[in-house]
């Protein structure tokens, strides 16, 4: 069936011929004006407000964990500045056959890195405070020492029972952040993180070397990896190239292979400095870094809100059943008990009645429905009863986390296979970055829930059709 175009505020959204009359109503899904000045937004700090270095959100969780945030273990950490300063910087240089390196090594008041060489050569740099900077560190454990707890990512997973990982990848102590305490707080990555004794250990098999001025350095067995974009995180900047970051926090090309002995290349003019936008990939989990500046010009979830609701409110229809349509607010988590359970599969069954489903080879827009099946069996195979498209069908969900978003247009596209539906700019920009996945592998994965997107370009625009009474 041809398809045409209403113009509406110079962003051209896909009807249905026998609505195009009616495309106010529901061709757009809306698009809210969005100012940082505009109430919903975050109001701009005061001298009053804690300083806020930037937030770390955790690819493919949809605003939260499946079963909740809860302490130091969720899907976003936001770092603001200490009271105290709790920064460390590299002082004195020891041998093991030193008392002082010993002492070091010991002393829980004392950080230190140390590099082991031979099994008797082992080399000592301790770590003294720096009143200049604040620190913050992310890994696996759950120690004191660790302010970001991150475990495995698991694309697709909804609940924890899902997201059991049997032998992870992640470093108890993967990173660490440092954050200049003054204007305009630069934030640093590091690999490698202190343990509750306050130490690095690089054993024998880890990857370490002397540069040419003295100083050791070295990588972790899995490496931290970082790509910054190119441009920032706007609808213009193209993906970066992924590098390895030592435990000095040198740049690296990457290894043959994630855990391999010999080094990459040393990159030179490239820093370890954060931008808006980099992701940094701990090898079985991916995060965002958004700076405090980036997230001022982020739509809210107040916003993401409101959208729903105003798509909601111009009724979508199934153009085959006529029922109306309607977003819910977030994918339902897993209960905790009976009666939770209970609860939750009456309100589930009554937002699956009105749940939007797409043909995501044509992005028309039905509900819910069991014919179409091409090939018994394959979930790939149905066929879209408006256009005759064979492809996938899946339920669609907003994208509800706003660190996500690159700006804020209406929810107009689908990234494929998931349905996770966000902005077309979110979308392209999402489709064209590559993302580490096992030991030297990359992919393209939609970033609220990292399922590895499929099909070009790894969205498709959605086709709504409007009220007919």
């Amino acid at each position: 069936m041809p398809e045409t175009v209403s113009e509406v505020r110079e962003e051209p959204v896909l009807v249905e011929p026998n609505v195009a009359k009616k495309a106010n109503s529901i061709a757009k899904p809306p698009h809210l004006v969005y100012s940082p000045a505009s109430p919903d937004a975050s109001p701009p700090p005061s001298s009053k407000d804690p300083v806020k270095y930037g937030e770390l959100i955790v690819l493919g969780y949809n605003g939260s964990l499946p079963n909740g945030d809860r302490g130091r273990r969720k899907s976003r950490f936001a770092l603001y500045k200490r009271s105290k300063a709790n920064g460390v910087k590299p002082s004195t240089v020891h041998t093991t056959a030193t008392p002082q390196a010993v002492k070091a090594v010991s002393s829980k008041e004392q950080h230190s890195i140390s590099y082991t060489l031979s099994r008797n050569h082992t080399v000592v740099v301790e770590y003294t405070h720096d009143a200049d900077t604040d620190m913050f560190q992310i890994g696996r454990s759950t120690e004191s020492p660790i302010d970001f707890v991150v475990m495995d990512t698991v694309p697709g997973s909804q609940s924890s029972d899902e997201t059991q990982i049997t032998q992870s990848t992640i470093s108890r102590f993967a990173c660490r952040i440092k954050c200049q305490r003054t204007a305009p707080y630069t934030a640093r990555i590091f690999a490698a993180g202190f343990d509750t004794s306050k130490n690095i250990f690089l054993g024998e098999k880890a990857a370490k070397w002397k540069n040419p001025d003295g100083h050791m350095d070295g990588l972790t067995t899995n490496g931290i990896l970082v790509m910054h974009p190119r441009g920032g995180f706007t609808d213009e900047s193209r993906p970066g190239v992924w590098r390895e970051i030592s435990v000095c926090g040198n740049v690296y090309t990457l290894r043959e292979t994630r855990s391999a002995q010999q080094r990459g290349k040393l990159v030179e003019g490239e820093s370890n400095v954060l931008q808006d936008g980099s992701l940094i990939d701990l090898c079985g989990a991916t995060l965002l870094w958004r700076t405090a500046e980036g997230l001022f010009h982020t739509p809210t979830s107040r916003h993401i809100e409101a959208l729903r609701q105003e798509i909601n409110a111009a009724r979508p229809q199934c153009p085959v059943g006529l029922n109306t349509l309607a977003f819910p607010s977030l994918r339902p988590r897993a209960a905790s008990s009976a009666a939770g359970a209970a609860a939750a599969a009456v309100v589930a069954a009554g937002a699956e009645e009105k749940q939007p489903w797409a043909y995501l080879r044509c992005g028309h827009v039905h509900g819910h429905h069991d014919w179409g099946h091409r090939t018994a069996g394959d979930a790939d195979a149905r066929e879209c009863p408006m256009c005759r498209t064979v492809g996938p069908y899946v339920a669609l969900w907003l994208g509800c986390e706003p660190g996500f978003y690159l700006d804020a247009g209406a929810p107009t596209h689908a990234l494929t296979p998931c349905g996770h539906v966000c902005s077309e700019k979110t979308a392209r920009y999402w489709a064209q970055i590559p993302l580490p996945h096992g030991t030297h592998a990359f992919h393209t994965a939609c970033p609220f829930c990292a399922t590895q997107l499929s099909g070009e370009p790894g969205y498709v625009r959605l086709i709504f059709q409007g009220p007919v009474d």
